[in-house]
């Protein structure tokens, strides 16, 4: 990997940061109104619906939900594996190290706070000491279930649209959700997608679920590396398009960019004729065309406020498909552009910020300083 200059470094750590947070502001947004229909959400909110953030039911403002809580134990677990690929240059563990980070979530499902070690492995991290991620958040039963198993996939298996051992029939978000990070070691698409789609297995079998995993994984990839929201959306999808059984996954992605190349008015309708985001396809293709779209159907916002509020004001699985938005915008973008007023709600901002600047310091550890050119 080349050295970056320090401007470019400064960039790609914007753009890990931008990620991580701007999912958590996505999620935020959209989990106080996850599964209303958009009849009720207009009716409780006002003709436009959501414009911004919402108490949810415990009249709490900006928590976060098991997307953002999964994504950062996938970040966890991967840095876990990538620093163990930087320091013995082998590699073959990371999807175990990916799963047991995931164990660690769970242990956050099961217990009130950290449970005591006891000689299993996967009980360590410092994740694991953050109280405020023993909340359940509407998990997701294929991942707690899929957890539950303790199974991880061939870290050598091909990718060729078999099933998965661990709940084959599922395909829900779930595995969607949580994958950003595997983009994060940037200019290796390939290699994000393929271990993303690996990861995915650990909870759900079905290979459109694990295909669009692969895929958001690799836009990602090309999104910290410097490329533009269509380019990065585009040499995804020709990515994809290799890989044995990607139809349904790819067709999804083609009606996103399609809609929004129409240039016509972007609206939680148009949001709608995507699906409702419950399975991973349908998440993807949602968030992807709200990031792309353009819509004026929000005044006096910017871009990045309106793509969000496009993507959590429909009748479904509002959270995951604010997240994943948020996730490519703040890919894109960097944290910069984030609005600030919604990112001083959400919650754990602080652990999300420093676990996204520990993956950018094992990424490229060894740049100079702007002092010492």
């Amino acid at each position: 990997m080349r050295e970056l200059s320090w401007e470019e470094l400064a960039a790609y750590r914007a753009r890990v940061r931008g990620c991580l947070l701007g999912g958590a502001i996505g999620d935020a947004l959209g989990f106080p109104v996850e599964g209303l229909s958009l009849g009720t959400v207009r009716a409780r909110y006002g003709p436009t619906g959501v414009t911004g953030p919402v108490q949810d039911r415990t009249r709490r403002t900006g928590l976060i939900s098991d997307d953002t809580q999964m994504t950062l134990f996938t970040a966890e677990g991967w840095l876990n594996g990538y620093r163990r690929i930087r320091a013995k240059g082998i590699s073959g563990a990371e999807v175990e190290l990916v799963k047991d980070a995931y164990l660690r979530w769970l242990d956050t499902q099961d217990f009130d706070g950290p449970p005591p070690h006891d000689g299993t492995r996967h009980r360590g991290g410092p994740l694991r000491g953050e109280l405020w991620l023993y909340a359940r958040r509407a998990p997701g039963l294929a991942c707690l279930s899929g957890l539950r198993e303790g199974r991880a996939p061939d870290p050598r298996s091909v990718i060729d649209g078999t099933p998965g051992p661990v709940n084959p029939g599922s395909k829900g978000c779930g595995t969607v959700m949580r994958s950003a990070p595997f983009g994060f070691t940037e200019g290796e698409p390939r290699a994000s997608f393929e271990l993303a789609a690996r990861c995915a297995q650990i909870t759900h079998g079905h290979p459109t679920g694990y295909y669009a995993a692969g895929a958001f994984a690799a836009m990602i990839s090309h999104l910290v590396g410097g490329e533009p929201l269509g380019d990065a959306v585009r040499l995804a999808m020709e990515l994809l398009a290799g890989y044995p059984g990607h139809e349904e996954t790819s067709a999804a992605l083609h009606r996103a960019v399609d809609l929004a190349a129409t240039g016509g008015p972007a609206t939680p309708e148009t949001v709608e004729s995507l699906g409702a985001g419950w399975v991973a396809e349908e998440a993807l293709a949602i968030a992807v065309y709200c990031a792309l779209a353009r819509t004026e159907y929000w005044t006096h916002r910017t871009p990045i406020e309106s793509a969000l509020l496009l993507a959590v004001n429909h009748s479904g699985d509002s959270d995951s498909t604010g997240s994943i938005c948020g996730n490519l915008l703040g890919a894109r973008h960097g944290d910069g552009l984030l609005p600030p007023h919604w990112l001083a709600l959400v919650e754990g901002r602080a652990v999300i910020a420093a676990l996204a600047d520990d993956f950018a310091a094992a990424v490229h550890p060894g740049e100079r300083r702007p002092w010492e050119y």
